[in-house]
């Protein structure tokens, strides 16, 4: 007795292995109906059952409008039916993507991130005045913080002075302020503090799970 055994390795590529073979084989039988109509009806069919295949995707926008491209795609665009969407074209498919641009902001102090920039240009829309003056010396203390948690244990109030004249294209000038940002020391026993006290939290939760679970 012999046995005719057919390996995976030794079948067509599924162009779409999410759906399985029988799908494939189900829309490489609407392409070889002569008929349109029964194309039609039989496509109607297919993308039914693609539906139950895919129920995580009934909340997704346009979820029919992806599964006649997805019918498409795996007939190879050979499916003459008609259908309710604008049929997709294989150059459409296979065409690169546009370039994209790499972030600029903040591009030379990315350890600052990008809320700083913000905060900034949130800062250049205000009116002078004391609220401005108490933002801008806020935004220059979050940087000190910022660089101190990715860059060393110091810095000096007037690099931070220059970066944020920098970032904001010479428009926010403090560089020749008498006052004092927070001391560094200050900084790093507040960053410090947080730490234990989210130690400290973790620790008591573990704990408390420990005799829930008794």
């Amino acid at each position: 007795m012999t046995f005719d055994l057919e390996y995976n390795s030794e079948r067509p590529t599924l162009i779409i292995p999410e759906y399985g073979r029988h799908i494939q084989k189900l829309v490489n039988h609407c392409i070889s109906l002569e008929s349109k109509e029964e194309r039609n009806t039989m496509a109607k069919a297919i993308i039914q059952v693609m539906g139950n295949l895919q129920p995580h995707l009934r909340d997704v926008p346009d979820f029919k409008h992806k599964l006649w491209d997805q019918l498409h795609i795996m007939a190879d665009f050979k499916l003459d039916v008609e259908s309710p969407y604008e049929t997709p074209s294989k150059e459409e498919l296979t065409e690169k993507p546009e370039k994209m641009d790499y972030p600029k902001s903040a591009s030379k102090y990315r350890f600052y991130g990008t809320n700083i920039q913000t905060m900034i240009d949130v800062a250049l829309t205000w009116d002078d005045g004391d609220m401005k003056e108490a933002l801008v010396f806020t935004i220059a203390n979050h940087m000190k913080k910022c660089y101190l948690n990715w860059n060393k244990d110091t810095v000096e109030d007037t690099v931070i002075f220059d970066h944020l004249y920098e970032l904001s294209d010479g428009k926010l000038d403090i560089r020749n302020t008498e006052e004092a940002l927070t001391e560094s020391k200050d900084l790093l026993r507040k960053r410090s503090s947080q730490g234990q006290h989210k130690n400290s939290k973790n620790k008591n939760n573990k704990h408390n799970n420990k005799y829930r679970k008794k």
